[in-house]
């Protein structure tokens, strides 16, 4: 391992963390190293019995501190470092990206990550529409109203299918899967396909994606009549479960639960990062008895999930019964944790497998 004061050095000329193969450097100049909250050690969270700690520098000079990770070739890592109650920024490393919480967080890429470009905007490239909605019901809805951008394909006649996106504004906005798809017709790695990106209810988000036929039977109410006003779609009741959706982490709970509820509309289920468990670990969720008790639907699944989260074991564990039932399922790990940046990075390969042409 190379002296402190080199790392150091290498830090400040060549970016941190210091990497070299797969080992991980992280240095701080100081009185007092603050923590350091990562993908790897899970943020410190503990879920269900799995989780992390606050990785603790170690002195290494004086006013010098550091701290070593073996991490994967290809990870993509977010990271933070925090003192008491507050979060401080890297001095050494510019590169930060939004958490979707309360603060940005710094990030970096292991040599062997290599980005799709997918989710940048292509000076040539035909651009679908997207238009703004809103739709109301009472009943079904906590506040009674909840926007919906619809998109529709770049030069295309023919009738196509949707794709319903839960967690449509961060979809729309930290994921760029307008841009992403866009950039996939484009290239013809998938057919034209149209979108529905759903709100959640903020507060209410964990009720609405828990499971629920309320947000369901909005779905089927009020988004797809909202859609097929709009959108040239494939006529479902002629082509069932030609339709798609799409979720992460709660989401992800929430689009698995959507195909077992209406296959014959949703026969193609992304989840990403599912979150398949939450609130009382010691009972068996109602996902897990839905797949070993019904009758297998005839859906097509997708999973994804990083490597560095509290929620793998979870995504393991349905996949395991998933496939036990005799369902469909494109299983795949990558190496990152709980994030847009990750999950827009591996989307295009459901996009592919589901509309690829």
């Amino acid at each position: 391992m190379p002296a402190p004061r080199t790392l150091l050095t290498r830090a400040k000329r060549d970016g941190h963390p210091v990497i070299d193969g797969e080992r991980v450097t992280f240095v701080w100049h100081g009185d007092e190293p603050p923590e350091l909250y990562a993908d790897f050690n899970n943020w410190g969270f503990h879920v269900w019995g799995e989780g992390g700690h606050a990785a603790q520098f170690h002195a290494a000079g004086p006013r010098l501190w550091t701290y070593t990770v073996l991490l994967p070739p290809d990870a993509y890592i977010e990271y933070g470092f925090r003192r008491g109650d507050d979060w401080l920024p890297d001095p050494l490393n510019p590169r930060t990206v939004w958490n979707g919480v309360d603060h940005h967080n710094n990030y970096f890429t292991m040599p062997g990550h290599a980005e799709s470009g997918l989710a940048r905007a292509r000076r040539h490239t035909p651009r679908g529409e997207v238009t703004a909605h809103v739709i109301h019901n009472d009943g079904l809805l906590a506040n009674g109203k909840r926007d919906v951008w619809l998109y529709r394909p770049p030069a295309t006649d023919a009738p196509y299918p949707l794709l319903l996106v839960y967690d449509g504004k961060d979809w729309l906005r930290r994921g760029k899967l307008a841009t992403i798809v866009d950039n996939l017709i484009a290239a013809r790695r998938i057919r034209p396909i149209g979108m529905a990106f759903v709100e959640h209810g903020k507060q209410a988000r964990l009720i609405e994606y828990q499971t629920s036929d309320t947000t369901v039977g909005c779905v089927l109410q009020d988004v797809l009549p909202l859609a097929s006003a709009h959108l040239n779609l494939i006529d479902v009741k002629q082509s069932p479960g030609a339709y798609g959706v799409l979720g992460i982490s709660m989401s992800g709970l929430q689009a698995l639960y959507t195909g077992l509820r209406a296959p014959d509309v949703f026969g193609k289920v992304i989840s990403q990062s599912g979150a398949f468990h939450l609130g009382y670990p010691e009972r068996t969720p109602v996902i897990f008895e839905m797949v070993e008790h019904f009758p297998r639907a005839p859906i097509d699944i997708w999973m994804d999930v990083g490597r560095f989260e509290g929620l793998l074991e979870l995504n393991r564990r349905m996949h395991a019964a998933l496939t036990a039932k005799g369902y469909p399922v494109t299983y795949r790990e990558y190496a990152a944790g709980h994030n847009y940046p990750a999950w827009r990075e591996d989307v295009w390969r459901a996009l592919e497998q589901f509309y690829g042409e």
